[in-house]
């Protein structure tokens, strides 16, 4: 159950689904229950729950227990039963009108000489997990104010994570929630380009998306590399649409087209954008290409320092020039760099100090935290040094990331062997911050 509640914290509905598939529905818990649920409504399989619901019976006695009992005997074959059940929770109030009336339409799918059943909206003030699921698995337009008052609400990334997944949905529906899904892990940059191929050849597509389609495409098959950086950039600049944030969605949108463009001292400017675009897929090999271009002290020197397979050291010059061209808030990407060079053991001792001190950090201050993703390293536990560094990187965004955890973090990945992912954390730390 904890494992299940810890993959929907992160919007991992389907792996939630799959890891609860596993279980025999007789082992269930009632925390394990309700977990399932929530990933069976997110990934719009309502009826992979039936197993469940209608092995444990009366555990629950809630209006949304009492109509997901009803589709579930709509679909084995009980549709009057059904239909009864429903029309009883329409009376009796269990549950708000509209969930019983998208309840109704679902399960009257399951088989024939069912009512007709008019979707009513009017009255409907906010947008629920249950309302999302079924009007979509219906294919029941939700209204266009409840859906932009729900993603810009309190838990607004419930439906970001859903809908970027959901395959009922048509590709241009799906870009909508995609650029947040990216920018959170859900979607790689693979899914992301074959979601926008989708679009690109819909006829039918317009707004944002098929705009945004159209320019990926030019962004890998430009016939000049100026051309195609001139539309990376635009994708860029366009992050409201494509998930908002920090723009990290537009970067791994467009990670590969990135490590298309050859290196090229003429385009030395825009190396640094381009490499923390493929670094957003792990692509540190193509990156290590602009090694030779970029200039020392640069943001893109400064990625590939940090995600290069092997290196022989970084110098404190080089660092000092970044930190002296660094206009992030509170040099915060200066303070990630020499926190992840540090980690990685890419700085000397003695200029890790002296930059640190300059930065005003302190890399040997000790934590209860600290001290055990140490000790965990120190045994060689990988996984448990992955589950204090998932501790220890809690947070809604990479404002609340602190070098002292970097550090900490980078360190003990590196020495229990997870040396690639401590690297691109690093980078994503110093791209982002």
């Amino acid at each position: 159950a904890l494992r299940a509640r810890a993959l929907n914290g992160m919007g991992e509905y389907a792996l939630t689904r799959a890891l609860v598939q596993d279980i025999d529905t007789a082992d269930w818990s009632t925390d394990l229950t309700s977990e399932a649920l929530i990933a069976y409504l997110a990934s719009g399989d309502v009826t992979g729950a039936c197993p469940s619901v209608r092995l444990q019976g009366s555990v629950r006695d809630d209006g949304e227990w009492q109509m997901l009992q009803a589709i579930c005997n709509a679909y084995a074959g009980e549709s009057a039963l059904a239909a009864a059940q429903l029309d009883r929770a329409l009376g009796r109030g269990i549950a708000p009108r509209i969930d019983v009336l998208l309840a109704r339409r679902f399960a009257g799918a399951a088989g024939r000489g069912q009512r007709a059943v008019e979707i009513e909206w009017d009255g409907v003030e906010e947008l629920a997990p249950w309302r999302f699921a079924l009007a979509t698995a219906l294919g029941e337009p939700v209204p266009e104010d409840l859906l932009n008052s729900a993603l810009t609400a309190r838990g607004g990334a419930y439906y970001a994570r859903s809908g970027a997944l959901l395959p009922m949905l048509p590709a241009v529906q799906r870009a909508r929630f995609a650029g947040r899904a990216a920018r959170e892990g859900i979607l790689s940059s693979d899914a992301m380009v074959d979601l926008y191929s989708e679009v690109y050849a819909d006829p039918a597509a317009t707004g944002d998306a098929a705009q945004n389609a159209a320019t990926l495409r030019e962004a890998y098959l430009a016939a000049e590399p100026s051309a195609r950086i001139a539309a990376m950039q635009q994708l860029w600049g366009a992050g409201n649409a494509l998930g908002g944030g920090d723009g990290y969605g537009a970067r791994v949108l467009t990670a590969y087209a990135a490590a298309r463009i050859p290196a090229d001292a003429a385009l030395g400017d825009e190396a640094g954008n381009l490499v923390a675009a493929m670094l957003t897929a792990g692509l540190d090999r193509d990156a290590l290409a602009w090694r030779g271009v970029v200039k020392d002290g640069s943001l893109g020197w400064a990625l590939i320092v940090l995600s290069a397979p092997r290196s022989n050291g970084v110098g404190q010059g080089a660092v000092e020039r970044f930190i002296g061209d660094d206009d992030s808030a509170g040099a915060r990407k200066s303070a990630f760099l020499v926190a992840g060079l540090a980690g990685l053991g890419r700085l000397s001792a003695g200029d890790s100090r002296a930059l640190a001190d300059n930065l005003g950090i302190d890399l040997a201050r000790q934590t209860r935290w600290s001290r055990a993703i140490a000790r965990a390293a120190e045994v060689g536990n990988p996984a448990l040094v992955a589950l204090l560094a998932g501790l220890g990187m809690q947070g809604s965004s990479w404002q609340q990331m602190t070098p002292l955890h970097l550090f900490h973090i980078t360190s003990a990945l590196n020495r229990v062997g997870l040396e690639a992912e401590a690297r691109m954390i690093a980078a994503e730390a110093v791209a982002r911050g």
